[in-house]
């Protein structure tokens, strides 16, 4: 009978520790949703929660922008583990979503703002990518660094530099490139300077004693730096509203550090495919491409991010997209199945090439890794091998509609790789909070 009592009492036990862990994971996935959420109108957003938690729509300025869509919610303590919520849009404008424990506990409030379908030129052209950095990047750092004595000395490492952090200024003045930080170090003659120093968005100042070397009597702080790169890729669309154009997919990283490039400015440039590379397993192939350091640059980039380039279409320049603007989907309208790619591998034509999208990620935040997809279309993969180097930005279109871009392939199979959801290429290119200002003024 004992024995019946303490495995009921474990059993009890572990039941509560099971709930008070759900319910938990729950609140915390309810704290980390977004703040703000843009839809278009039409649109439906399908949240699943779980008992006891509920969901309610608040209007602002006493106008229905959305709406639940299925009668599940009329109840809100309706006994059910798991509860569906499919909110709908009646009008541009903005909405709140509430989060609530029992009906009655608020927990989150959601911002949701809903606008028009946004219309984008896909792109599919291959373009030059020109960087210049913000400062110098550190990509390594040498502690053999000969003084007149004949001693060795590690100035950079003795003051705390490491290797991916950006230097920005030396006493004050502003580090333009590689040259100038040894322009500045000769100039000032100094037994220590000031470094200003840029480490994972943070800004910090160190003291470094430069070393005099006595080969060629200029002073050293023991640092080897990059001050720009360059390289080609895919533009994924222009915005003609806004002159804004997204490429890549994903950001430019250093060769040496792995890091994100910052950037002080660069600029996209015609650019001519001349050969290509076949990827293959293990080994992942490459468009080579020409553009001419001394052409004019087509646009000016504005952001280096995790999720593609972003800037805007010099005037003049509109003639390099002219094709139709089609509208965006949203990743709940992205399906499995057939789609196509835009892409230039030879001629500079820009030609479909028809994939296959395997599988999606239900994403609330933005990922590079959104959807695996599949070229199938033999032209590409006779010419290719599939996805390779430089058609990363390709743009992906699905019924009618540009629903993501190219981004990553598998090394271990160059016809598969990895898309990014066009939404957020554009909360990246600043182009829905455009869309967000034009509907609060509206309003």
């Amino acid at each position: 009978m004992n024995k019946n009592k303490k495995g009921l009492k474990i059993f009890f036990v572990f039941i509560l520790v099971l709930t008070i862990a759900t319910y938990s994971v729950q609140i915390i996935d309810i704290i980390k949703y977004p703040s703000h959420i843009s839809i278009y109108q039409g649109e439906t957003k399908d949240i699943d929660i779980i008992f006891p938690f509920t969901v309610d729509i608040l209007s602002n300025n006493k106008e229905n922008i959305l709406h639940f869509k299925e009668n599940n919610t009329e109840d809100k303590l309706k006994l059910s583990f798991k509860n569906s919520y499919r909110v709908g849009t009646l009008k541009n404008g903005e909405g709140k979503l509430k989060f609530k424990l029992l009906g009655l506990i608020p927990i989150k409030e959601i911002n949701v703002n809903v606008s028009e379908n946004i219309y984008l030129v896909p792109g599919g052209n291959t373009i030059g990518v020109r960087l210049n950095t913000k400062g110098v990047l550190v990509v390594a750092l040498s502690d053999d660094i000969i003084g007149k004595n004949g001693d060795k000395y590690s100035p950079a490492i003795d003051a705390g530099i490491k290797i991916g952090d950006v230097i920005l200024s030396i006493d004050g003045k502003k580090v333009r490139d590689a040259d100038h930080v040894i322009e500045i170090l000769n100039n000032i003659k100094k037994k220590k300077v000031k470094v200003t120093v840029e480490r994972n968005k943070l800004q910090f100042v160190t003291e470094i004693y430069p070393v005099k070397s006595p080969s060629d009597s200029c002073y050293r702080l023991g640092i080897w730096v990059r001050d720009r790169t360059a390289g080609i890729g895919t533009m994924t669309f222009y915005h003609s509203d806004t002159r804004k154009f997204g490429a890549l997919g994903h950001g430019i990283t250093d060769i040496d550090t792995g890091g994100l490039m910052p950037i002080e400015n660069g600029e996209i440039l015609n650019a001519k495919i001349s050969a290509i590379e076949q990827g293959k397993k293990g080994a992942p192939g490459e468009l080579i491409g020409l553009f001419y350091e001394s052409d004019d640059g087509i646009g000016e980039i504005t952001n280096n991010t995790d999720f593609g380039i972003y800037g805007t279409i010099n005037k003049g320049f509109n003639h390099i997209i002219n094709r139709k603007a089609l509208p965006i989907a949203s990743p709940s309208q992205v399906k499995e199945g057939k789609a196509y790619i835009l892409s230039t591998i030879k001629n500079n034509d820009i030609k479909k090439y028809e994939i296959e999208i395997k599988s999606l990620k239900n994403q609330k935040f933005p990922h590079q890794k959104s959807m695996v997809i599949e070229v199938v279309d033999e032209e590409l993969l006779k010419e290719t091998g599939g996805i390779v180097q430089g058609m990363s930005g390709s743009p992906i279109i699905q019924n009618g509609k540009i629903i993501g871009a190219v981004t990553h392939v598998f090394v271990n199979n160059p016809a598969k790789g990895y898309g990014i959801y066009i939404n957020w290429m554009l909360q990246k290119a600043g182009i829905f909070q455009d869309y967000t200002k034009n509907i609060v003024k509206a309003n």
